[in-house]
């Protein structure tokens, strides 16, 4: 099966240095400052994918530009990206060209319910669903060796479990490879379509990991000892399969699986998570992904010298992806930052030319106006060293101290990473410091750390977040009257967590699409989630057992009588995860207590906001909720009575 898959520049402008330049500079810098509005922020194009069209000519890219996301080609030769669909509702996503004609492959769902569809757009430019199965979700899994046909994986037998297909290319019709009755996740096939990579999540790091072998109908166990287990695919020639694991140390290794006799090897090992590995088309080249300290790190390696490749050398960005043609003599790349939103590059193998062929950042924005993130660590409440990005505004001095607000990551599990966020990048645009703490039981920084927040969430991860703002209330440049407190998810849920267990820390909170009643919520997680529901019951709790009591304690919606700041709440009604009612509940809790709360809920969006519009919406509404409770003199009014309704809808 073939698998598809940010040097950071710090600021570092002292204040009252011995060189009089940087002061300087400095100084003009915030003298000039423009502040931007959340059009202009969110006018920023973001692009993603990049399939070579079978002669290189093109690529086939995923663009927000229309306002929300869209199927373009763009020419390798530049120019502007040419449009090829125009959905104004669901937000289309390119998966790949054919291999060898210009038909394309995207996907689709419904508004953000995450029930995705797979469909074809000949080159008549008519479009068919080629999974039209009511209900169920299907997931591209990449194309045959020989190009006739391609793999996907569907729940359309079992709302549970995903089963294995493929689809014939000339008839369009699909044919069953694998019936998952295990519940296992499914992952690569082998070329020779016999062996097919399957895994069972032990807990939220552990999982065990296996080959199924189709023609003697026998599964063989990869792992050795209980890890964090990853396929990563097969060797070009057939002979191996290769994995990451974790096993008998903090960080993920590479490793590989001889299929003749069962033998492993070590292949690979750095000082921190090996992400993924996988070889190009024919393996000339193999490409190795290391999350060092939340920044990803490309090593491509040239399999018959055994040497990486020098990659192009960006000015003030980092390679974060790279793919390559099928006849691996193109490769594309993004690159950009903190900073920045990441353009698409292609560069020639073979001559070694490079060309830029988008530019991301809206034209109206300066963009040494923007902040690059500076990566910190504090210790907390009990000498744990804990990670952070930090964002600090071009404005903030110790004669002019600015608000701030604690970032807190999607999960559990998430990284707070060195990439680009326009809502980060608004907030410090007008004059808020952002630290995005990665907070014990986050990823990227070892499995000890990974794993000290299980069956104790809201507790010391919680206690992790309020040591984040006293380190920013230590800062010079920092009001440490104004910090609050802000995140999506499982961030969302430590933000109600901060203010409704530690109801003085914060001054505000912003709760995104957050987990308030975890009882409910992991019961009604999606059903194709069942796969990992076990290891996710080992991590948070089962919620049909007596862990329900603990839950109960650590779910906010039982305890909102303690909040006493203000709050806004942001959701998106087709959200399969955290469902609306919670958001709705957790509401209506709040505002008995004659706090200060505004709640914005989209129509149209799930587990996060996609179309700009309504970005565009949420974003401006933050800012205004912000400035109002948080950076006004005096800090947050006292307001007596119920809490001001503002529930906005998008039809």
């Amino acid at each position: 099966m073939k698998k598809t898959l940010v040097f950071v520049t710090v600021l570092s402008l002292l204040y009252g240095c011995k060189n009089g330049t940087k002061t300087d500079e400095k100084t003009a810098l915030v003298e000039n400052l423009k502040t931007y509005t959340i059009e202009q922020m969110m006018d920023n194009e973001a692009i993603g994918g990049g399939s070579f069209a079978p002669d290189n000519s093109k690529l086939l890219i995923s663009s927000n530009r229309s306002g929300i996301y869209n199927m373009y080609i763009i020419p390798v030769s530049g120019g502007e990206p040419i449009p090829v669909t125009a959905s104004d509702s669901s937000s289309v996503f390119a998966i790949s060209y054919f291999p060898n004609d210009e038909r394309m492959l995207f996907r689709m769902d419904g508004n953000g319910d995450e029930i995705y569809h797979i469909y074809l757009r000949d080159t008549t430019g008519t479009h068919t669903n080629l999974t039209p199965y009511e209900g169920a979700r299907s997931l591209f899994y990449g194309w045959a060796k020989d190009d006739q046909s391609f793999f996907f994986a569907s729940n359309k037998r079992d709302k549970r479990y995903m089963d294995l297909y493929e689809m014939d290319l000339n008839k369009l019709e699909s044919t069953l490879l694998y019936q998952n009755e295990e519940g296992y996740s499914v992952g690569a096939l082998s070329d020779d379509k016999n062996y097919l990579v399957l895994s069972k999540s032990i807990n939220t790091n552990d999982s065990d990991l296996f080959l199924y072998d189709r023609k003697n109908k026998a599964l063989i166990k990869i792992n050795e000892n209980p890890s964090a287990n990853s396929g990563e695919g097969f060797s070009p020639d057939g002979s191996a399969f290769y994995y990451t694991t974790d096993d008998g140390a903090e960080f993920a290794y590479l490793m590989k699986y001889n299929l003749q006799d069962g033998t492993r090897e070590k292949v690979m090992e750095k000082e921190w998570d090996i992400s993924g590995s996988y070889f190009t088309e024919n393996g000339k080249y193999r490409v190795t992904y290391i999350n060092k300290d939340a920044k990803t790190v490309i090593e491509v390696m040239d399999t018959e010298t055994g040497k990486n490749l020098d990659l192009p050398v960006i000015e003030n960005a980092s390679i974060s992806n790279v793919g390559f043609s099928e006849d691996e003599k193109m490769m594309r790349f993004y690159a950009g930052g903190s900073h920045t939103p990441s353009n698409l590059f292609v560069y020639n193998l073979e001559t070694g030319e490079q060309k830029q062929l988008t530019s991301v950042l809206n034209d109206a924005i300066d963009g040494t106006h923007l902040v690059t993130a500076e990566v910190v660590r504090y210790p907390s409440f009990d000498g744990l060293e804990i990670p952070a990005i930090y964002y600090k505004p071009h404005q903030a001095s110790e004669s002019n101290p600015v608000p701030a607000l604690v970032w807190v990551h999607g999960g559990p599990g998430g990284q707070s990473r060195q990439n680009f966020s326009p809502l980060i990048q608004y907030l410090v645009n007008h004059g808020y410091a952002v630290l995005a703490v990665n907070n014990r039981g986050s990823s990227g920084y070892g499995k000890t750390f990974y794993q000290m927040d299980d069956l104790n969430h809201g507790d010391k991860d919680l206690r992790d977040c309020v040591e984040g703002k006293n380190w920013l209330a230590q800062q010079p440049d920092i009001d440490p009257e104004k910090i609050g407190i802000i995140g999506g998810s499982y961030g969302g849920y430590m933000t109600m967590a901060a203010l409704t267990y530690t109801p003085e820390e914060f001054d505000v909170g912003v709760n995104i699409y957050g987990v308030t009643n975890w009882i409910r919520t992991l019961r009604s997680i999606p059903p194709w989630w069942e796969s990992f529901k076990d290891a996710l019951y080992k991590e948070l709790g089962d919620p049909n057992s007596a862990d329900s009591v603990r839950l109960r304690k650590i779910s906010p919606l039982f305890h909102t009588d303690k909040v006493t700041k203000p709050l806004m709440v942001l959701q998106g009604a087709k959200d399969p995860r955290v469902l609306q009612v919670e958001s709705d509940e957790i509401v209506a809790g709040v505002r008995k207590n004659g706090v200060p709360v505004e709640y914005v809920l989209f129509e149209d969006e799930g587990h996060g906001f996609i179309k700009k519009e309504n970005q565009i919406e949420a974003y401006s509404r933050i800012l205004e909720f912000l400035d109002m409770y948080l950076k006004r003199e005096g800090g947050a009014p006292v307001k007596d009575g119920p809490g001001e309704e503002k529930i906005e809808t998008e039809p």
